[in-house]
């Protein structure tokens, strides 16, 4: 069985059959009538880079390293000045895939450390097409150099010069591009018959958001919204490929995102989280709760809908599953097969933990979500105009400093307060007998915890990328700064 995960970058609220009003996902809301959709499913963290890493190696970031240990709590993101990436002494499922024959493609966005080491290539994907950062910039080539496209071992150009990014308009067609590298990686892999992972990481919906010519003007939603249309109609002809080769039967397909919506750019550029509260960098709902749909025609029933408290590190051992490995057994494995709650409609009792950097934040059990910390952002960032949770202040839950709640959790009953809005009494019998499940599960898990080597600790202007592999052929290598190594500063 060959196996998809689209990765992309939305909020639970973006998609019709979760409930957006203006239903502009109609393939997307196909996929979900024909396949299984996950309503409590999580990210490991809720940013980019960190929660990548746990899909891949299906551990929490703070065993594999992707995080920071620079200002209590902060989250770390990968900017180009970073030192770190994935350790090579982590697995990552590709690795591990290539064990049963298969071939192995990332579309888009790496975000596991951009230096040579961390190429993945050397982790166990065979081919690449994409970028190491996201589309941030355009900078300047002196101060900043613009990120490079890869073409496996090899950079194609830079974004912003040979990828062109209209600020003004928003118009790009790198989703275009990464369309038609999926069809054609699935055309050629069905030709050889070779079981495949492919791993379509695609960037459209994270500010600057843009979307091609045909799709500019078309949403309701705005520019957003253009974005989201045009990945609903690739993600459509990406399964209608599957099924015209007559291979969707041995293709499963999982569909979900790396955070939620980034209100930060909000309403312009911002998608929507639902009825949960904030969004990216935080560790409230709208942060870490992440639409999911599995698709696998002729074994998932059609129509199905799951309450499975599912995490993004389940992909990683469900792959495995599928192709008939065993996960490593020399390590913590955070995720857990989803295939008995896919096809049999089983659920399995599990905890979903809540990091942000090194602090576990929050944890849920069943219904019942404890804070054990919160902090939306800093006032220095809010008084800058930077709000992760606009427009939502909830009086002792959205704070501005971080608030320490150890010994007295707050705790939220998500199925009757899904927008975290209402604490529990905590002289109620509820929150005693609710507090006495999670702190058991707490313990436990800080019993076992071996944190990483933190891999987002240093920030080096000399390590951006100036000379990426290829960039003499393109005549495009520029000229790094002197190494001059510091802590790196989270305002997070």
């Amino acid at each position: 069985t060959s196996s998809g995960v689209f990765l992309l970058q939305m909020g639970w609220g973006d998609l019709g059959a979760f409930g957006e009003p203006s239903k502009e996902t109609p393939n997307l809301d196909q996929m979900a009538a024909e396949g299984m959709l996950f309503l409590d499913f999580y990210t490991a963290n809720p940013l980019c880079s960190p929660s990548r890493a746990a899909l891949l190696t299906g551990r929490l970031p703070v065993r594999n390293g992707f995080y920071t240990t620079n200002g209590h709590a902060r989250n770390a993101y990968t900017p180009q000045d970073i030192v770190g990436g994935i350790p090579d002494s982590e697995l990552l499922l590709p690795e591990l895939l290539k064990k049963a024959g298969y071939t192995n493609k990332i579309i888009g966005k790496w975000h596991l450390g951009h230096r040579a080491q961390f190429h993945p290539l050397r982790h166990g994907f065979d081919e690449w097409f994409g970028s190491p950062n996201c589309h941030f910039g355009p900078y300047d080539n002196r101060e900043r150099p613009n990120i490079p496209v890869y073409r496996d071992w090899e950079m194609v150009g830079r974004y912003y010069e040979d990828f062109k990014i209209d600020l003004e308009t928003g118009e790009a067609n790198l989703t275009q591009l990464y369309l038609q590298e999926a069809l054609d990686f699935i055309s050629k892999q069905q030709a050889s018959q070779q079981p495949f992972f492919l791993y379509w990481a695609i960037d459209a919906t994270h500010a600057p958001v843009y979307a091609s010519k045909q799709f500019l003007g078309t949403s309701q939603r705005g520019l957003y919204g253009d974005a989201v249309r045009e990945i609903d109609d690739s993600v459509g002809k990406i399964l209608k490929h599957l099924q015209q080769l007559g291979i969707s039967e041995n293709t499963f397909v999982f569909l979900t995102s790396d955070n939620g919506a980034a209100l930060i750019s909000a309403p312009k550029q911002g998608g929507s989280n639902g009825p949960f509260l904030c969004g990216k960098e935080t560790t409230f709902e709208g942060g870490m709760r992440e639409p999911a749909i599995a698709w696998w025609p002729g074994h998932i029933p059609a129509g199905g809908v799951s309450h499975q408290l599912g995490n993004v590190m389940d992909l990683f051992s469900t792959s495995l599953s599928l192709a008939g490995l065993p996960p490593p057994s020399d390590r913590q494995i955070d995720g857990i097969d989803l295939l008995p709650v896919i096809l049999q409609g089983k659920l399995i009792d599990r905890p979903i933990f809540y990091y942000r950097g090194n602090e576990l934040m929050a944890v849920r059990a069943g219904l019942y979500k404890a804070h054990y910390w919160t902090w939306s952002n800093s006032w220095e960032e809010h008084s800058k105009g930077i709000d992760f949770c606009p427009g939502q202040s909830v009086a002792g839950v959205t704070t501005h400093t971080q608030e320490e709640h150890t010994f007295l959790p707050l705790l939220f009953h998500l199925g009757r307060d899904p927008g975290e809005k209402y604490p529990l009494s905590f002289a109620s019998e509820e929150y005693q007998r609710a507090l006495e499940h999670i702190s058991g599960l707490v313990q436990q898990h800080k019993a076992t915890l071996v944190p990483g080597q933190p891999q987002l600790n240093v920030c080096d202007q000399a390590v951006m990328n100036w000379s990426p592999p290829g960039c003499e052929k393109l005549g495009k290598c520029l000229k790094a700064p002197e190494s001059d190594p510091k802590k790196c500063s989270w305002p997070h």
